[in-house]
């Protein structure tokens, strides 16, 4: 079991309280990389979501909101609270999630700075007035808290994907109440306790349940003081979501699934490329929605840059997060290793090359979630891993003739989150970045988010942005205000 200074009450979070107990019994939180169980907490359901949507409303003052210097305040204290807890808070991320250490406690960093931006940019959600007085009105436009916010995240980033979150929804004075995912929650009890203890918030401004999803989340729908709810997940259950909210037209920010395009053109400086690809790619043992899904790489510099691309593979340390050196961690349960295989497997049934890692074939049904990195040539739009995010180690490659081709390629997925483009010329990043229907293109970079620019998908992959003052104003709703003297 795990021990930490953060987790001596590993439950709930109500109106300021701990809640030691809940409606479903308990969840079991496991470490992937031993299959030790870390810690059994409270699983909570839809009892207590209502009373964490009660204590919300509660702390939801529209006569005399906070004003921005004090939830500037309140951003600021969030920030402080992870930056001086960021080792810990990292450690039990590692655990629970597995990824390394290093990157753990990098995403707290991460995490910290979505608090920061909000605060340094609060002032951008202050009341305005019009230049113009159309109908001989003053026209003033104020941002109001848009109420209740339920805000549901996913296991991949434990602290940095509500980070996102709740950093704009204090800056808009929304409380909020929040669901972890259930293989994950440890880190966001701990970012609770760090924060509850500084007595940074006023009570019900932000509460913890953790439990099965359905009936947390579909009381979050029906519940009508819940006026929005931001969701980072599949797109399958952000459809359900929007069917969910629809009678009484909730908003709704979702950032769901992704099938990133990583095009590398002749001209592309090669070792750059595979080293942002890389980093990219394997960050959270590819289990990310923004990680290259589909690599595709122009012939004439292919079969150099697959064999580059293998020794770099081949020389990744698989294992524990919480050993030196580890590149890359387990994956979180079977079902995601098992995916994984299936698409490795898939892949070179259908004529793929194996070019770094394992057979498929070779490796263990079940007993270890450490699936080693794995390079796959001669892919084919007809194989699952092109039409479905693999979420895991497996870099499949294709090769491309001409700039038409691999446009009409890259955009050829329901899917419009992250995509990146490898080139040195830049009429042909200028002319192809237009077209790709993706919110997020790196252009000679494998980067993703970051607190300072607006984030988020186009068609199946959502709607909404985090980041940004894009983000800053998710949480807020216009009210204008005409006023005749």
């Amino acid at each position: 079991m795990i021990e930490s200074p953060l987790l001596e009450r590993a439950e709930g979070y109500i109106g300021g309280q701990w809640v030691g107990k809940g409606s479903g019994g308990t969840l079991s939180v496991t470490n992937p990389a031993t299959g030790e169980t870390l810690a059994e907490v409270p699983a909570l359901g839809a009892a207590e979501t209502e009373e964490a949507i009660a204590a919300a409303s509660r702390a939801l003052n529209l006569q005399e909101p906070a004003s921005l210097d004090e939830r500037r305040r309140w951003l600021e204290g969030v920030r402080d609270a992870l930056k001086e807890e960021r080792e810990e808070i990292g450690r039990i991320l590692c655990l629970e999630h597995g990824k390394p250490l290093k990157e753990a406690v990098g995403e707290v960093d991460y995490a910290a700075g979505f608090f920061n931006y909000c605060a340094n940019y609060i002032d951008q959600l202050a009341p305005h007035t019009i230049p113009e007085t159309p109908k001989d009105c003053t026209w003033t436009v104020h941002y109001r808290p848009i109420g209740v916010a339920g805000l549901i995240t996913p296991w991949n980033f434990p602290i940095g994907m509500i980070a996102k979150k709740l950093s704009a929804a204090l800056a808009g004075g929304a409380p909020s109440v929040i669901k972890p995912a259930e293989d994950t929650p440890l880190t966001m009890i701990a970012a609770f306790r760090a924060i509850h203890d500084r007595d940074v918030l006023p009570r019900g401004m932000m509460n913890l349940v953790m439990g099965p999803p359905k009936p947390i989340g579909d009381t979050l729908c029906q519940n009508p003081d819940v006026t929005m709810i931001s969701f980072t997940g599949s797109t399958g259950v952000g459809q359900y979501l929007m069917r969910e909210c629809a009678g009484r037209v909730k908003k709704l920010a979702l950032e769901l699934g992704g099938n990133a395009p990583f095009i590398i053109f002749d001209d592309a400086d090669i070792d750059d490329a595979i080293t942002q690809l890389i980093g990219n790619k394997f960050r959270g043992g590819g289990q990310t929605c923004v990680c290259a899904n589909r690599i595709f790489v122009q012939s004439g510099i292919a079969e150099t840059f697959a064999e580059r691309l293998a020794e770099k593979v081949e020389a990744l340390k698989v294992g524990d997060g919480m050993q030196e050196g580890t590149d890359i961690g387990p994956l979180i349960n079977q079902t995601g290793f098992d995916k994984v295989r299936r698409h490795v497997k898939d892949a070179l049934d259908k004529g793929g090359t194996l070019k770094a890692g394992p057979h498929p074939d070779s490796l263990p049904e079940s007993g270890s979630l450490f699936y080693p990195p794995t390079l796959v040539t001669g892919v084919t739009p007809d194989m699952q891993c092109c039409d479905e995010e693999t979420f895991g180690p497996f870099v499949p490659m294709a090769t491309f003739e001409t700039e038409e081709e691999v446009l009409a390629a890259a955009n050829d997925t329901d899917y419009g989150l992250a995509s990146y483009l490898f080139t040195r010329d830049e009429a042909r990043a200028q002319r192809m970045i237009p077209a790709m229907r993706f919110g997020h293109v790196g252009w000679n970079t494998g980067t993703g988010p970051t607190p300072e620019a607006p984030f988020g998908g186009m068609k199946l992959s959502g709607i909404g942005r985090e980041g940004g003052l894009e983000g800053l104003f998710e949480f807020v709703e216009p009210q204008t205000v005409p006023r005749s003297y």
